[in-house]
This record gives C-alpha cells, sequence and structure tokens, in this order.
C-alpha cells in the first residue's frame, strides 16, 4: 500500500493511471463514512455508514465493499487543526491507515477534511431532514465531501 499526502496529488493519479473508481473515507472515532465516485472521476456518492466495532472487522466489511466496486484508490480525509497543524486525530488518521496496509495493496491519498463535517450538516439543513436523519447520514455525507473535493482537483492534474 502506497499512501500520499495531498501535495502527491499528481502521484497518486499516475498511479491509478487517470480512471477506476475511488473510495472516500470519513474516520470516526464511532463511525466510518464511505463514499464512491464514478470510474471519470467526476461525482462522489455518499453511499454507507460502518458503525466502527474492531478494526479487522471494520477493514473487512470497508474492503468487501471496496472489492465489490471495483475501487483502485482510498482517499482518506485527514482531520487537520484549523492551523493547518497535526493533531491527535489526524495522528490516529495515519496509525489507521499504517495499520491498514496490511491488509490491502490499495493506494490511499490523505485529504484535508477540516470543515467537511459541517458543510455536510449544513448541506443536510438546506434539504430539510430531522436531526435523527442527520445524524444517521452526517458521516457518509462528510465523505462524499471529502472525494468531491479530490475529484475537482483530480480533474486539474
Amino acid at each position: 500500500m502506497a499512501s500520499f499526502d495531498e501535495t502527491s496529488l499528481e502521484q497518486f493519479a499516475a498511479l491509478l493511471q487517470g480512471s477506476g473508481r475511488l473510495l472516500g473515507l470519513d474516520l470516526g472515532t464511532k463511525t466510518i463514512g464511505l463514499a464512491i465516485s464514478d470510474s471519470g472521476w467526476s461525482i462522489a456518492s455518499p453511499v454507507r455508514t460502518i458503525r466502527r466495532t474492531k478494526f479487522t472487522h471494520d477493514v473487512r466489511e470497508m474492503l468487501d465493499y471496496a472489492e465489490h466496486e471495483g475501487v483502485r484508490g482510498l482517499v482518506m480525509g485527514l482531520p487537520l487543526n484549523m492551523d493547518g497543524s497535526e493533531g491527535p486525530r489526524a495522528q490516529a488518521t495515519r496509525a489507521f491507515v499504517r495499520n491498514l496496509g496490511q491488509h490491502t495493496d490499495l493506494p490511499v491519498l490523505f485529504w484535508d477534511e477540516r470543515l467537511s463535517s459541517y458543510a455536510a450538516d449544513q448541506a443536510m439543513l438546506e434539504a430539510d431532514l430531522s436531526r435523527k436523519r442527520r445524524a444517521r447520514a452526517i458521516d457518509q455525507v462528510a465523505a462524499g465531501i471529502i472525494l468531491q473535493g479530490c475529484l475537482d482537483r483530480l480533474s486539474q492534474v
């Protein structure tokens, strides 16, 4: 497994040869939000939320879905502090990806996820979703926002 920071976007795209579905991930302490792209890297669609239990179970569920959908790369939201520094959550995300490397060869691109959950919540408020429905969907919608931001940048590479 190769992992890249956002600054290595070109390397990530080159490795994937400019096509193939990507899986966006919003890693939380209790859930993992998933979003998937089309193979042409145009549109990200929120698809599901995995309730976290044990690492190996969570990874197996995520990778089974990725395999079923023909995913060629992962885009992992990296929760940076507002000043751009990395705190404990970012370090935990990097550790998750290091451990994930023992289970898959899929390349992983870290993507700055600052304000993605806020944007997801605002979008769902505008859609007039109830608090209960927003709580169920927030992580997968945030994963969609993370992945769409990456796709928008990939279209410029």
